[in-house]
């Protein structure tokens, strides 16, 4: 599998030749989080190139980290899940991870913002157990963006999947948060807070007072947003 080897038996140069080509590490943790469709991972992936990304799938699958299967229905269609391996590299990317939130500085974060992958983390974050029991439309504008990538709609109805949006879905729409990206991604991976973004001017709610009263319970955190830093 590897794009070039270490000749080392040992264990961490072993594993380094499976894990550390380019995208692979990155294409793991969409893995964990649970996307299991092409289409998915692209989404989590979205500087990727398609075709990376399915020689990368490849690699994986004949390292026994990952089984592609037909999806049941749609017999064109195939879903790849980690195996038992696959599985147990979960502890391995969230440690990682972890390092990174601790050690990299904030500013150097900060400096890679991307949209895309901001507003597809969140989605797959977000509880839906303080929303109401109805569908709920909530409408994030960057302000500091484009027109092409500045509207974003997260669609969340009982018994579904969170839908992400970057077209509008034509739905009424019960909460409009607007702000630049760099202040929902401080928000988002713990540097500061809904309540402070907002009283500083940063970010302006309107909609439906319930959402947004528990606004930051069902928006959540980053899972490494709980992770003290180290350094600035």
């Amino acid at each position: 599998m590897a794009e070039g080897s270490y000749n080392q038996f040992c264990p961490v140069a072993m594993a380094a030749e499976i894990l550390c080509t380019r995208w692979t590490i990155v294409l793991l943790r969409e893995l964990v989080a649970g996307s299991t469709r092409f289409n998915e991972l692209r989404r989590g992936v979205p500087r990727m190139s398609p075709a990376l990304l399915s020689k990368r799938l490849k690699d994986l699958e004949a390292a026994g980290i990952v089984a592609r299967s037909r999806l049941a229905g749609d017999p064109a269609l195939y879903e790849y899940t980690l195996t038992s391996a696959g599985k147990d590299l979960g502890q391995v990317v969230f440690a990682i991870g972890e390092w990174g939130q601790k050690w990299v500085t904030t500013e150097s974060s900060l400096g890679k913002l991307d949209p895309n992958l901001l507003m597809w983390d969140m989605r797959r974050n977000i509880n839906t157990k303080p929303l109401p029991q109805r569908r709920s439309t909530i409408q994030v504008i960057f302000s500091d963006l484009q027109e092409a990538r500045r509207n974003w709609w997260l669609i969340v109805e009982p018994g579904a999947d969170v839908d992400l949006c970057s077209v509008d879905p034509g739905f009424d729409v019960d909460l409009y948060l607007v702000t630049d990206l760099r202040t929902m991604t401080e928000i988002w991976m713990g540097y500061t807070t809904v309540a402070q973004t907002k009283s500083a001017g940063r970010l302006v709610i309107t909609g439906n007072r319930q959402l947004e009263a528990n606004l930051q319970t069902w928006l959540g955190l980053s899972p490494f947003a709980q992770v003290e830093k180290s350094v600035a």
